[in-house]
């Protein structure tokens, strides 16, 4: 039965499902223990010391309260679909699971080492647990500046307003960053830029690769 429903399922809604569904397994763990949390969640302290390191990929399933995982899984659900009729199933899947990988680890890597004392507020605490996928997902956006820049994409709270993809992504990764500069909430930047990073990287490569192709998708996404 289990088989039957998953079977012809896109990439992209088993994501969704195998996230949300173990997003809500690890809220019960953090309820009942909360030192559950090391075991799922990335601490880049952690990392750089060589303790608890597949973390740098549960992480990318786990987040931090419902609606953490709400606006997360619904940005997936509006961009994640259309990226893997694009690029194929294997490659979504290995691009989402690359690029949060790479999101965490450069999330380490900034905190870790520009993270102390007055660099915390821009680049994170390395002793900060992070969770969520949205590093992944501004992987697809990036991926989408680059294939079809003048693809728009709207604010979920503001659905009457919309901008080209090159000019919306990085507005909203720089805005988000100022927003958490100055409210010093924890969100995480930097995993944010890494994953931009590695869709601009895997976008200029298939754009590279496939120029012929790109340009007549471009032409059907004015």
């Amino acid at each position: 039965m289990i088989k039957s429903f998953l079977r012809g399922r896109s990439v992209n809604f088993l994501l969704i499902l195998f996230t949300s569904i173990i997003s809500l397994i690890s809220f019960i763990l953090f309820y009942v223990n909360d030192n559950f949390i090391k075991y799922l969640a990335l601490e880049p302290s952690n990392i750089l010391s060589g303790m608890y390191i597949w973390t740098i990929v549960t992480h990318i399933f786990v987040h931090g309260g419902f609606a953490h995982l709400l606006i997360n899984m619904l940005a997936l659900f509006s961009i994640g679909g259309l990226c893997e009729r694009i690029i194929g199933r294997k490659r979504f899947f290995w691009f989402y699971l690359i690029s949060g990988v790479f999101a965490g680890l450069c999330a380490v890597i900034l905190s870790g080492f520009f993270g102390n004392g007055i660099g915390e507020r821009l680049f994170g605490s390395p002793d900060t647990f992070m969770v969520g996928a949205s590093g992944a997902i501004f992987a697809i956006a990036g991926l989408f500046v680059i294939l079809l820049p003048r693809v728009r994409f709207g604010i979920m709270f503001l659905p009457f307003f919309s901008l080209p993809a090159y000019v919306m992504i990085p507005l909203v990764l720089v805005l988000t960053w100022v927003f958490a500069y100055v409210t010093n909430l924890p969100i995480g930047n930097t995993a944010h830029l890494g994953g931009f990073i590695c869709g601009l990287a895997y976008g200029y490569y298939l754009r590279t690769k496939y120029k012929k192709k790109v340009m007549v998708l471009q032409r059907h996404f004015r």
